[in-house]
């Protein structure tokens, strides 16, 4: 991020931008308080070793003075590097606060694509709408949506948009989020825990391994281990005083053999565990900010007392597992490596480890979920401050139903953004959408789409208002051939309607969202195809939009009855250009732009 983003300048008004606006010119002061502070302690610093070592080697080599003169210096610059320590810390927590606010106002400002997770990882090619609706990679819902500092926060948001939830699951989270909303200290504070990275351990892996069996049973081992490491420090204790190297020897070598005769049990003991101190003190501060919090909401109550245990919190807990991992990590380092053989070090630390899975390991799972589950809802808490005028929908029960007014795709920035009434339920379940290239039709499917997702996560809508019923959505904006399976796009394109016909057997209804159908065979094919398709979705109660620049599919609309209708999207030329009002309009478009668009970049036709 540049030290002045374009968006500090690019931000629409509003009082978020404002409030965003503020606190990064606080950060930033803090920033440079913090600076000048870490220059002069290390310039301070500077000045004590390079007195005191002058000083030394005067008295030293001159012969002039006592080496003792060069203690104060270098008592001062021990405690001017004892304390540029906590110094470095605060500058860098500073500079971190400033970043989480120049993000903020990067995505105020629509320049966020790119700069966040994109959540790839989640992404199915055989989903049924998440390629199509961009719900994944860079410039994606899931990027501009997601805030989790932990890979159980990304997975609960990237599963609450690949699956819609049932009506009292969206109104609870829907109230949660609303609570959360004004809740910026806490995001900052969240942002800044841990170090600037994410925590990348995998929440399977670690349930993983809290549910494995325990390795070490009783305490033979850690006793035997203890007893190794009091027998060698006698025995150095016994060199030193002038025993001899004998003992020592001894020693030192049954403590090996024991430490091979561990090494199994002690590997078996950390599998899924890795080096992952750095994300269990992330995980553990994210759960204590979650224990220190009170709620009023179901939800948001109902999370955090799954972090209630007997005795000492979760978070505390988890910050122990923490403490007992980095010790462990210790046997790494070379100054200490010796030290670390000589005391059975990763054996004992295996067994307190192991003894913490047995008392704490099948609750891991619960706790990550719950933290998980808290992240995503601050994620879209945050997405609901930063777009005020955004609404909840209305979750309703009863026949499939989509009814918005004022509809438009939240990846499109508000001012660019055109909006349109769409209304698909009862009488008509399915609109027969025809324009020209470039007039909107795509991206009306997916700005129905994506609120959609957003509303059945539980997120607020682009929307002045929205009321649906729980729908399983169905696309084909993305279909592609694949020359490794030897699959044209057609054939992926049908696969991909049997897939969405396939929807109508489960308990919602389907909203299928279809673009340019059958498009890849001959105009009657197409259009045989096409009715049968729509009119056994309607027959079944499903609603949604298929688009065509085809007029002869148009026609369809007109032997489905009352369920279905014609809408459009339409173009003007102006000057030798295009005009596009993106403005959906009642009947069948007219004319085609084909050959004008083909004449715009200079082909002769």
């Amino acid at each position: 991020m540049p030290p002045n983003p374009p968006a500090a300048r690019a931000a629409p008004d509003g009082t978020v931008a404002a409030l965003y606006a503020a606190r990064l010119a606080e950060r930033r002061a803090g920033v440079e308080k913090w600076e000048r502070i870490d220059r002069r302690i290390g310039d301070a610093r500077l000045a004590a070793f390079g007195a005191g070592l002058l000083l030394f080697l005067i008295a030293l080599l001159g012969n002039r003075g006592s080496e003792w003169a060069a203690l104060p210096f270098a008592v001062a610059f021990a405690g001017l590097a004892i304390g540029h320590e906590p110094a470095r810390r605060r500058l860098e927590r500073a500079r971190r606060a400033s970043n989480f606010y120049a993000r903020g106002l990067a995505r105020l400002a629509n320049l966020w694509p790119g700069t966040g997770v994109s959540g790839v990882a989640w992404l199915d090619p055989e989903h049924p709408y998440a390629a199509d609706l961009d719900l994944f990679g860079d410039g994606s819902l899931f990027e501009r949506l997601c805030l989790a500092r932990t890979r159980a926060g990304e997975a609960t948001l990237a599963e609450w948009l690949i699956a819609g939830a049932d009506p009292a699951t969206v109104r609870e989270r829907q109230q949660a989020v609303l609570e959360l909303r004004p809740c910026l200290d806490l995001r900052e504070e969240i942002e800044l825990l841990g170090t600037r990275e994410r925590a990348s351990i995998d929440p399977a892996t670690l349930r993983s391994w809290g549910t494995a069996p325990r390795v070490f049973r009783g305490g033979r081992a850690r006793g035997i281990a203890n007893l190794l490491a009091a027998a060698n420090v006698a025995a150095i204790a016994a060199l030193l005083s002038g025993v001899g190297l004998q003992p020592l020897i001894g020693t030192v070598l049954a403590t090996a053999v024991f430490a091979r005769t561990q090494k199994r049990r002690v590997a078996r003991a950390l599998t899924g565990l890795g080096t992952a101190t750095r994300d269990l003190v992330l995980i553990a501060g994210l759960l204590e900010r979650l224990e220190s919090q009170s709620f009023t909401t179901p939800l948001l109550g109902r999370i955090r007392a799954r972090l209630a245990t007997a005795g000492r919190p979760a978070s505390a807990r988890i910050a122990r597992l923490a403490r007992l991992l980095h010790l462990l990590e210790t046997a790494r380092n070379l100054f200490f490596m010796p030290f670390a053989a000589l005391l059975a070090w990763r054996t004992l630390f295996a067994t307190l480890i192991d003894d913490w899975r047995a008392a704490n390991g099948p609750a891991i799972g619960e706790w990550l979920d719950a933290a998980g589950e808290f992240e995503a809802l601050c994620s879209i808490a945050a997405y609901a401050a930063e777009n005020p005028d955004d609404v909840m929908p209305e979750i309703v029960d009863g026949p499939a139903r989509f009814e918005a007014h004022g509809l438009g795709h939240p990846l499109i920035p508000a001012p660019s953004s055109v909006r349109n009434d769409v209304r698909l339920g009862d009488p008509v379940q399915a609109l027969v959408v025809s324009g020209s290239n470039m007039s909107g039709k795509s991206t009306l499917l997916r700005t129905v789409g994506t609120n959609a997702v957003l509303a059945l996560a539980g997120a607020p809508v682009r929307a002045h208002q929205l009321r649906l019923t729980p729908l399983a959505i169905g696309a084909t904006l993305r279909i592609q051939d694949s020359l490794r399976e030897g699959r044209s796009r057609f054939y992926a394109e049908i696969t991909r309607v049997r897939q969405i016909l396939d929807l109508t057997l489960g308990d919602a209804h389907v909203l299928f969202l279809f673009d340019e159908i059958f498009h890849g065979t001959n105009s009657s094919d197409r259009r045989i195809g096409a009715e049968a398709v729509l009119r056994s979705l309607i027959a079944s109660g499903a609603i949604g939009l298929a688009t065509t620049h085809d007029l002869a599919l148009a026609e369809i609309a007109a032997n489905l009855g009352a369920a279905a209708g014609n809408v459009h999207f339409a173009d003007t030329l102006e000057g030798g250009e295009l005009r596009f009002d993106y403005r959906m309009k009642p009947g069948v478009v007219r004319h085609s732009n084909a050959l004008a668009l083909m004449r715009s970049v200079g082909l002769e036709v």
